[in-house]
Protein backbone atom coordinates (compact mmCIF):
# COMPACT_ATOMS: atom_id res chain seq x y z
CA UNK A 1 0.00 0.00 0.00
CA UNK A 2 1.10 3.50 -0.62
CA UNK A 3 2.07 6.31 1.33
CA UNK A 4 -1.45 8.02 0.17
CA UNK A 5 -3.47 5.35 0.37
CA UNK A 6 -2.37 4.13 3.96
CA UNK A 7 -3.33 7.33 4.54
CA UNK A 8 -6.91 7.02 3.77
CA UNK A 9 -7.11 4.00 5.46
CA UNK A 10 -9.42 4.83 8.04
CA UNK A 11 -9.63 2.49 10.85
CA UNK A 12 -13.03 1.18 12.24
CA UNK A 13 -12.42 3.26 15.31
CA UNK A 14 -10.65 5.32 17.04
CA UNK A 15 -9.20 3.52 20.42
CA UNK A 16 -8.01 6.59 22.25
CA UNK A 17 -6.73 10.26 22.28
CA UNK A 18 -3.32 8.99 21.26
CA UNK A 19 -4.61 7.48 18.25
CA UNK A 20 -7.36 10.40 17.24
CA UNK A 21 -4.76 12.94 17.18
CA UNK A 22 -2.76 10.55 15.34
CA UNK A 23 -5.83 10.22 12.42
CA UNK A 24 -6.38 14.17 12.76
CA UNK A 25 -2.80 14.89 11.94
CA UNK A 26 -2.51 12.37 8.87
CA UNK A 27 -1.19 14.22 5.41
CA UNK A 28 -1.76 14.02 1.80
CA UNK A 29 0.32 14.27 -1.12
CA UNK A 30 -1.64 17.06 -2.22
CA UNK A 31 -0.79 19.33 1.27
CA UNK A 32 2.52 18.14 0.93
CA UNK A 33 2.38 19.68 -3.11
CA UNK A 34 0.64 23.07 -1.80
CA UNK A 35 2.95 23.47 1.27
CA UNK A 36 5.98 22.37 -0.67
CA UNK A 37 4.75 25.89 -3.02
CA UNK A 38 5.46 28.51 0.19
CA UNK A 39 8.45 26.95 1.76
CA UNK A 40 9.63 28.57 4.65
CA UNK A 41 8.46 28.67 8.38
CA UNK A 42 5.13 28.48 9.41
CA UNK A 43 3.96 30.63 12.20
CA UNK A 44 0.86 29.53 14.28
CA UNK A 45 -0.85 32.27 16.44
CA UNK A 46 -3.28 30.99 19.22
CA UNK A 47 -2.15 27.29 18.15
CA UNK A 48 -3.66 26.04 21.66
CA UNK A 49 -7.37 25.88 20.84
CA UNK A 50 -9.25 23.01 19.69
CA UNK A 51 -7.97 23.05 16.19
CA UNK A 52 -4.37 24.20 16.48
CA UNK A 53 -2.43 21.13 18.23
CA UNK A 54 -3.32 18.91 15.38
CA UNK A 55 -3.28 21.55 12.73
CA UNK A 56 1.14 22.05 13.93
CA UNK A 57 1.20 18.28 14.01
CA UNK A 58 -0.31 17.87 10.46
CA UNK A 59 1.98 20.49 8.97
CA UNK A 60 5.13 19.14 10.56
CA UNK A 61 4.04 15.30 9.15
CA UNK A 62 3.53 16.71 6.10
CA UNK A 63 6.84 18.38 6.04
CA UNK A 64 9.39 17.65 8.57
CA UNK A 65 12.26 20.15 7.78
CA UNK A 66 9.63 22.92 8.06
CA UNK A 67 10.14 24.91 10.81
CA UNK A 68 6.90 24.58 12.84
CA UNK A 69 6.37 27.49 15.04
CA UNK A 70 2.99 27.19 17.31
CA UNK A 71 1.83 30.73 19.74
CA UNK A 72 -0.23 29.80 22.69
CA UNK A 73 -0.71 30.69 26.56
CA UNK A 74 -0.08 27.07 26.97
CA UNK A 75 -2.61 27.00 29.84
CA UNK A 76 -3.49 23.22 29.25
CA UNK A 77 -1.20 20.93 31.32
CA UNK A 78 0.76 19.23 29.47
CA UNK A 79 -0.02 20.81 26.03
CA UNK A 80 3.05 22.27 25.46
CA UNK A 81 5.42 18.96 25.94
CA UNK A 82 2.94 17.12 24.02
CA UNK A 83 3.08 19.57 21.15
CA UNK A 84 7.17 19.57 21.68
CA UNK A 85 6.91 15.76 21.13
CA UNK A 86 5.69 15.75 17.52
CA UNK A 87 9.01 18.36 16.39
CA UNK A 88 6.43 21.62 16.57
CA UNK A 89 8.68 24.49 18.34
CA UNK A 90 6.65 26.40 21.21
CA UNK A 91 6.36 29.86 22.25
CA UNK A 92 4.69 31.18 25.15
CA UNK A 93 3.04 34.45 24.53
CA UNK A 94 -0.06 37.23 25.16
CA UNK A 95 -0.95 38.05 21.64
CA UNK A 96 -2.61 40.73 22.64
CA UNK A 97 0.39 42.42 24.48
CA UNK A 98 1.84 44.31 21.35
CA UNK A 99 5.81 44.01 22.78
CA UNK A 100 5.24 39.95 22.45
CA UNK A 101 3.71 39.91 19.18
CA UNK A 102 6.62 42.17 17.98
CA UNK A 103 8.95 39.96 19.61
CA UNK A 104 7.68 37.04 17.56
CA UNK A 105 9.82 35.68 15.33
CA UNK A 106 9.46 36.42 11.17
CA UNK A 107 8.17 33.66 8.80
CA UNK A 108 6.91 33.79 5.77
CA UNK A 109 3.81 31.76 6.13
CA UNK A 110 1.36 32.66 9.22
CA UNK A 111 -1.83 30.76 9.91
CA UNK A 112 -3.92 33.00 12.82
CA UNK A 113 -6.50 30.85 14.81
CA UNK A 114 -6.99 33.58 17.91
CA UNK A 115 -10.34 33.92 18.52
CA UNK A 116 -13.46 34.13 21.14
CA UNK A 117 -16.42 32.80 20.98
CA UNK A 118 -17.93 30.92 24.22
CA UNK A 119 -18.44 33.95 26.81
CA UNK A 120 -18.97 36.00 23.94
CA UNK A 121 -22.53 37.25 25.59
CA UNK A 122 -21.59 39.30 28.68
CA UNK A 123 -18.17 40.17 27.87
CA UNK A 124 -18.45 42.01 24.60
CA UNK A 125 -15.47 44.28 24.85
CA UNK A 126 -13.25 41.30 25.11
CA UNK A 127 -14.51 39.59 22.35
CA UNK A 128 -14.45 42.71 19.59
CA UNK A 129 -10.81 43.50 21.16
CA UNK A 130 -9.31 39.43 20.23
CA UNK A 131 -11.84 38.89 17.35
CA UNK A 132 -11.35 42.71 15.40
CA UNK A 133 -8.13 44.27 17.55
CA UNK A 134 -5.72 41.56 17.28
CA UNK A 135 -6.29 40.61 13.86
CA UNK A 136 -5.18 44.64 12.89
CA UNK A 137 -2.42 44.47 15.18
CA UNK A 138 -0.92 40.66 13.37
CA UNK A 139 -2.04 42.38 9.48
CA UNK A 140 0.30 45.38 10.48
CA UNK A 141 3.00 42.94 12.11
CA UNK A 142 3.55 40.84 9.50
CA UNK A 143 2.36 43.10 6.92
CA UNK A 144 5.17 42.69 4.30
CA UNK A 145 6.48 39.68 5.13
CA UNK A 146 4.06 37.01 5.25
CA UNK A 147 1.22 35.18 3.80
CA UNK A 148 -1.44 34.91 5.76
CA UNK A 149 -4.53 32.65 6.02
CA UNK A 150 -7.09 33.23 8.74
CA UNK A 151 -10.04 31.79 10.62
CA UNK A 152 -13.28 32.90 10.50
CA UNK A 153 -17.18 30.99 10.57
CA UNK A 154 -19.67 30.65 8.72
CA UNK A 155 -21.91 32.66 11.29
CA UNK A 156 -21.06 35.43 9.72
CA UNK A 157 -23.60 34.57 7.13
CA UNK A 158 -27.47 34.54 6.69
CA UNK A 159 -29.63 31.50 7.49
CA UNK A 160 -30.78 30.62 4.01
CA UNK A 161 -33.75 27.90 3.02
CA UNK A 162 -32.75 24.89 3.77
CA UNK A 163 -33.99 23.57 -0.05
CA UNK A 164 -30.90 26.66 -0.82
CA UNK A 165 -27.60 24.44 -1.00
CA UNK A 166 -26.46 27.00 1.48
CA UNK A 167 -24.75 30.17 1.21
CA UNK A 168 -21.89 30.53 -0.99
CA UNK A 169 -19.03 33.29 -0.98
CA UNK A 170 -21.13 35.60 -3.06
CA UNK A 171 -23.87 36.28 -0.77
CA UNK A 172 -23.48 39.23 1.58
CA UNK A 173 -22.46 38.98 5.55
CA UNK A 174 -25.34 39.19 7.63
CA UNK A 175 -24.02 38.61 11.32
CA UNK A 176 -26.65 38.29 14.02
CA UNK A 177 -24.96 39.38 17.62
CA UNK A 178 -21.64 40.52 18.84
CA UNK A 179 -19.40 37.18 18.17
CA UNK A 180 -20.75 36.70 14.25
CA UNK A 181 -20.50 40.58 14.06
CA UNK A 182 -17.06 40.69 15.46
CA UNK A 183 -15.75 37.69 13.28
CA UNK A 184 -16.90 39.83 10.07
CA UNK A 185 -14.91 42.44 11.43
CA UNK A 186 -11.74 40.45 11.79
CA UNK A 187 -12.58 39.82 7.69
CA UNK A 188 -12.90 43.16 7.33
CA UNK A 189 -9.44 44.05 9.18
CA UNK A 190 -7.64 41.49 6.76
CA UNK A 191 -8.70 42.59 3.66
CA UNK A 192 -8.28 45.87 4.78
CA UNK A 193 -4.98 44.94 4.94
CA UNK A 194 -4.58 42.98 1.71
CA UNK A 195 -6.15 46.45 0.06
CA UNK A 196 -3.96 48.74 1.30
CA UNK A 197 -0.82 47.21 1.85
CA UNK A 198 -1.17 44.06 -0.42
CA UNK A 199 -0.53 41.97 2.40
CA UNK A 200 -1.57 38.44 0.94
CA UNK A 201 -4.17 37.12 2.75
CA UNK A 202 -7.02 34.13 2.60
CA UNK A 203 -10.02 33.49 4.96
CA UNK A 204 -11.52 30.08 6.01
CA UNK A 205 -15.27 30.59 7.04
CA UNK A 206 -15.40 26.93 8.66
CA UNK A 207 -18.67 25.73 9.30
CA UNK A 208 -18.40 23.20 11.90
CA UNK A 209 -15.13 21.12 12.68
CA UNK A 210 -15.77 17.42 13.60
CA UNK A 211 -13.65 16.19 16.17
CA UNK A 212 -14.70 13.08 18.74
CA UNK A 213 -14.53 14.83 21.97
CA UNK A 214 -16.30 18.07 20.35
CA UNK A 215 -18.42 19.18 17.55
CA UNK A 216 -22.27 19.12 16.32
CA UNK A 217 -21.87 15.37 16.31
CA UNK A 218 -20.67 15.07 19.39
CA UNK A 219 -23.14 17.12 21.14
CA UNK A 220 -25.78 15.19 18.91
CA UNK A 221 -24.79 11.84 20.01
CA UNK A 222 -24.41 13.01 24.00
CA UNK A 223 -27.64 13.56 24.12
CA UNK A 224 -28.92 10.77 22.69
CA UNK A 225 -27.18 8.69 24.90
CA UNK A 226 -28.34 10.68 27.85
CA UNK A 227 -32.12 10.79 27.52
CA UNK A 228 -31.78 14.63 27.05
CA UNK A 229 -33.98 16.01 24.38
CA UNK A 230 -31.85 17.19 20.60
CA UNK A 231 -33.23 20.64 19.96
CA UNK A 232 -34.76 20.70 16.20
CA UNK A 233 -35.35 24.66 15.34
CA UNK A 234 -31.75 24.89 13.85
CA UNK A 235 -32.48 21.64 12.45
CA UNK A 236 -29.69 21.49 9.77
CA UNK A 237 -25.96 21.63 9.53
CA UNK A 238 -22.71 21.57 7.52
CA UNK A 239 -20.29 19.31 8.90
CA UNK A 240 -16.22 18.25 8.21
CA UNK A 241 -13.68 16.27 9.98
CA UNK A 242 -11.46 18.43 11.69
CA UNK A 243 -8.31 16.93 9.71
CA UNK A 244 -9.99 18.03 6.23
CA UNK A 245 -10.64 21.71 7.68
CA UNK A 246 -6.53 21.89 8.88
CA UNK A 247 -5.19 20.29 5.68
CA UNK A 248 -7.37 23.15 3.78
CA UNK A 249 -6.37 25.65 6.06
CA UNK A 250 -2.93 24.83 5.40
CA UNK A 251 -3.17 24.11 1.78
CA UNK A 252 -4.97 27.84 1.48
CA UNK A 253 -1.44 29.38 1.92
CA UNK A 254 -0.56 29.01 -1.71
CA UNK A 255 -4.00 30.82 -2.53
CA UNK A 256 -3.51 33.80 -0.52
CA UNK A 257 -2.80 36.58 -2.54
CA UNK A 258 -4.03 41.10 -2.30
CA UNK A 259 -7.17 39.90 -3.19
CA UNK A 260 -8.00 37.87 -0.05
CA UNK A 261 -10.14 35.30 -1.36
CA UNK A 262 -12.76 33.93 1.28
CA UNK A 263 -13.77 30.12 1.17
CA UNK A 264 -16.32 28.31 3.16
CA UNK A 265 -14.85 25.36 4.06
CA UNK A 266 -17.26 22.83 5.70
CA UNK A 267 -18.78 19.09 3.94
CA UNK A 268 -21.10 18.90 0.86
CA UNK A 269 -24.29 17.61 2.97
CA UNK A 270 -27.04 19.54 4.09
CA UNK A 271 -27.23 17.28 7.18
CA UNK A 272 -30.65 16.85 9.12
CA UNK A 273 -30.22 17.00 12.71
CA UNK A 274 -33.09 14.56 13.20
CA UNK A 275 -31.42 11.97 10.84
CA UNK A 276 -28.31 12.21 12.64
CA UNK A 277 -30.32 11.20 16.40
CA UNK A 278 -31.75 8.52 14.37
CA UNK A 279 -28.40 7.85 13.24
CA UNK A 280 -26.78 8.06 16.65
CA UNK A 281 -30.04 6.35 18.15
CA UNK A 282 -29.38 3.11 15.91
CA UNK A 283 -25.91 3.00 16.93
CA UNK A 284 -26.24 3.53 21.13
CA UNK A 285 -29.86 1.80 21.27
CA UNK A 286 -31.73 4.65 22.78
CA UNK A 287 -34.77 6.44 20.65
CA UNK A 288 -34.09 10.04 20.18
CA UNK A 289 -36.01 12.36 22.10
CA UNK A 290 -36.60 15.47 20.35
CA UNK A 291 -37.52 19.26 21.31
CA UNK A 292 -38.94 21.76 18.76
CA UNK A 293 -39.99 21.13 15.16
CA UNK A 294 -37.40 22.28 12.33
CA UNK A 295 -37.29 25.98 11.23
CA UNK A 296 -37.50 26.44 7.22
CA UNK A 297 -33.99 28.00 6.88
CA UNK A 298 -30.73 27.54 8.86
CA UNK A 299 -26.56 28.45 8.82
CA UNK A 300 -25.44 26.12 6.17
CA UNK A 301 -22.67 27.37 4.04
CA UNK A 302 -22.07 26.27 0.42
CA UNK A 303 -18.77 24.98 -0.02
CA UNK A 304 -18.47 24.80 -3.78
CA UNK A 305 -15.28 26.86 -4.37
CA UNK A 306 -13.59 25.32 -1.99
CA UNK A 307 -13.87 22.32 -3.08
CA UNK A 308 -12.74 23.06 -6.67
CA UNK A 309 -9.51 23.94 -4.88
CA UNK A 310 -9.17 21.37 -2.22
CA UNK A 311 -11.60 18.46 -3.71
CA UNK A 312 -13.75 16.85 -1.64
CA UNK A 313 -12.87 15.71 2.30
CA UNK A 314 -11.12 12.74 3.09
CA UNK A 315 -13.18 11.17 5.97
CA UNK A 316 -17.11 11.37 4.82
CA UNK A 317 -20.02 12.11 6.97
CA UNK A 318 -20.96 8.51 7.88
CA UNK A 319 -17.19 7.00 8.64
CA UNK A 320 -17.92 10.37 11.56
CA UNK A 321 -20.45 9.35 12.70
CA UNK A 322 -19.32 5.86 13.40
CA UNK A 323 -16.50 6.90 15.07
CA UNK A 324 -18.55 9.34 17.37
CA UNK A 325 -20.85 6.56 18.22
CA UNK A 326 -18.41 4.45 19.67
CA UNK A 327 -16.30 7.54 21.21
CA UNK A 328 -19.36 8.26 23.08
CA UNK A 329 -20.80 4.90 24.01
CA UNK A 330 -17.64 4.13 25.79
CA UNK A 331 -17.10 7.76 27.80
CA UNK A 332 -14.47 9.11 26.01
CA UNK A 333 -13.32 12.44 26.96
CA UNK A 334 -14.86 15.84 25.82
CA UNK A 335 -13.75 18.84 25.91
CA UNK A 336 -16.77 19.84 27.45
CA UNK A 337 -17.00 22.61 24.50
CA UNK A 338 -20.36 22.56 23.13
CA UNK A 339 -21.30 24.40 19.56
CA UNK A 340 -24.13 25.65 20.53
CA UNK A 341 -25.24 24.53 16.79
CA UNK A 342 -28.68 25.51 17.62
CA UNK A 343 -28.64 28.94 18.76
CA UNK A 344 -30.59 31.45 16.22
CA UNK A 345 -30.32 35.06 18.09
CA UNK A 346 -26.45 35.04 17.78
CA UNK A 347 -26.17 35.01 21.71
CA UNK A 348 -22.88 32.24 22.39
Amino acid sequence: MDEDAAADAWPERIADEEALEEVLSRPHAALRADLAAVPGDLLVLGAGGKMGPTLCRLAKRADPARRVIAVARFSEPGLRERMESWGVECLAADLMDRAALAALPEAPNVVFMAARKFGSTGNEPLTWAMNVLLPAMVAERFAATARIVFFSTGNVLPLVPVGSGGADEGVAPAPVGDYAASCLGRERVFQHAAAARGTRCAGIRLNYAIDLRYGVLHDVAVKVRDGVPVPLAMGHANVIWQGDANAWALRALRHASPACPILNVTGPETVSIRWLAERFGDRLGRAPVFEGVEAPDALLSNAARAFRCFGYPRVPLLRMVDWVADWVARGGRTLGKPTKFEVRDGRF
